[in-house]
This record gives C-alpha cells, sequence and structure tokens, in this order.
C-alpha cells in the first residue's frame, strides 16, 4: 500500500464479504461478527490506515478507497459484498461508485454520506465543542465518554441504558485511538456521492439503529430513497454500535440479505 501498511485478517471460504470499521474504534468492532459470517463467507477485516494495527495515516495524502482497492488487489479478490459502519459507510458508498465492477452487495450501516447536507443539531455541536477541548486538556478518558453519549448511548439515552459491555468495548478502542491521536482526514472525493446515488445499480441493503443521530437516521432514509432498490433495515433499542448492541439482530439481516444474492 502507498505510504503504509494496512492490517488485515481473513477466515473462512466462499464469497469475499469485507467488513469495514467505523472512526474512533478499530476491526475489534466486528468480534461478534467476524466468526459467524465467516462459516458462510471468505471474511476479510482490516484496520483503516491510522487505526488498531494498521500504520499511521502519516503527512502525505490518503485515500481510503484506493486503500481498499489496494487491499483487494493484494488478496487477488476481484468481486466482493462491501459492509462499512458510520464514517466506512460514507467510504464503501463512494467504492461503489468508483469502483462498480467489483462490489457485488453494498451495506451502509449507520453511514455517513459525502456531499450530504446535514440537520444542524445545536446539542451535538456543543458536545463536539467539549470533546475538543477536552483533549486539547489532555484529558482522553473526558474525551471518551463525551464520544461514548454522543455515538454509542446515542442523545435519547442515558448511560446506564445501554449495555456496560458494549460502552467498555467501545470506550478501549477509542481510548485507544485518542491516546495515539486522530489520524488526518483523507483525501476528498471529487465527486460527492450524495448527488450520484441514482448510479449505483448494485444491490444495497441500508441499516441504521432507532437510537443513532437525527443526521444518521436521515442519510439513511436518503441511500434508501436515492439508491434504486435499496432496502431498509431499522434495528431497535441501538445506536452507532448497533452490531454490538444487537449482534444476533444485526447478523441475522446481514446474513438474510447476502443469502438472496447470486
Amino acid at each position: 500500500m502507498n505510504n503504509g501498511q494496512l492490517w488485515y485478517e481473513t477466515a473462512g471460504t466462499g464469497h469475499p464479504l469485507i467488513l469495514l470499521h467505523g472512526g474512533l474504534v478499530d476491526s475489534g468492532l466486528w468480534d461478534p461478527q467476524f466468526p459467524v459470517f465467516a462459516q458462510r463467507y471468505q471474511t476479510i477485516r482490516y484496520d483503516l490506515r491510522g487505526h488498531g494495527r494498521s500504520s499511521d495515516a502519516g503527512p502525505a495524502p490518503y485515500s481510503h478507497i484506493e486503500d481498499l482497492h489496494a487491499l483487494l488487489d493484494v488478496l487477488e479478490i476481484p468481486q466482493a459484498h462491501i459492509l462499512g459502519l458510520s464514517r466506512s459507510g460514507a467510504i464503501v458508498v463512494d467504492f461503489a461508485l468508483a469502483h462498480p465492477e467489483i462490489v457485488t452487495a453494498l451495506l451502509p450501516v449507520a453511514a455517513g454520506l459525502s456531499g450530504f447536507e446535514y440537520t444542524a443539531e445545536p446539542e451535538i455541536e456543543q458536545r463536539f465543542v467539549d470533546e475538543e477541548a477536552a483533549l486539547e486538556r489532555g484529558s482522553v478518558d473526558e474525551a471518551v465518554e463525551i464520544s461514548l453519549q454522543v455515538w454509542t448511548d446515542g442523545v435519547q439515552r442515558t448511560p446506564e441504558q445501554v449495555d456496560p459491555a458494549v460502552r467498555e468495548r467501545v470506550r478501549q478502542m477509542t481510548t485507544a485511538l485518542y491516546t495515539r491521536g486522530d489520524p488526518p482526514a483523507p483525501i476528498r472525493v471529487d465527486r460527492p456521492a450524495a448527488a450520484r446515488l441514482g448510479e449505483i445499480q448494485i444491490p444495497t441493503l441500508v441499516i441504521v439503529g432507532d437510537q443513532d443521530l437525527l443526521e444518521t437516521r436521515e442519510v439513511a432514509d436518503a441511500l434508501a430513497a436515492g439508491i434504486p432498490g435499496a432496502r431498509k433495515a431499522v434495528i431497535p433499542n441501538s445506536a452507532r454500535h448497533l452490531n454490538l448492541e444487537q449482534p444476533e439482530e444485526f447478523n441475522r439481516i446481514v446474513l438474510d440479505f447476502l443469502a438472496e444474492q447470486p
């Protein structure tokens, strides 16, 4: 890979299924899914640049889309199902537009979307300000707790309403990232996806938690409405890390959808 190395893990046989984790975490996010999906598919998970066991992003420009393409080249995978959560939900949609010949099924989960005009949420914006201030003071624990309240809890729930094991697992991953330093932003795509969804001619399942942020639920609606033939599944009692909160339901929804693909 140009200017760095990606850590990846592969298991199972069958049609390839690539799992991309969200921001502030790493490929450990997929612990409840990896062995289950590997029973039916060649399942690959990897750490994005600057996360987990992959190399730092460094000062040179980089692209998550091209990183994924390079990984598939190294693994000699011509086609694959692609699933991405949160930040990587946007990455997999951009990747599908850049390389439609590769993607056999597209699964944006709790996704972002390049070029989407998000609804401003003053409470959330203030929490981001508070989080950044905590990091500037060197208070990683405080910043991580704010992050958990926004992403893992969701603004409609208190921490006490969320499985403490899920909060602790996300806390560990986010603490590791903030201790290391959040990587610089990648190169932006030339043609954002929000205005191009109608070009996607790939079986698509959009998944979102009912406790996620308003902007994320709006993106899910936009993806489901804009991609021809796309479906949407809403997982109750879950926010950003819905695959950790409701792993059995998440796995069932994903596997049922993939089983329908040729």
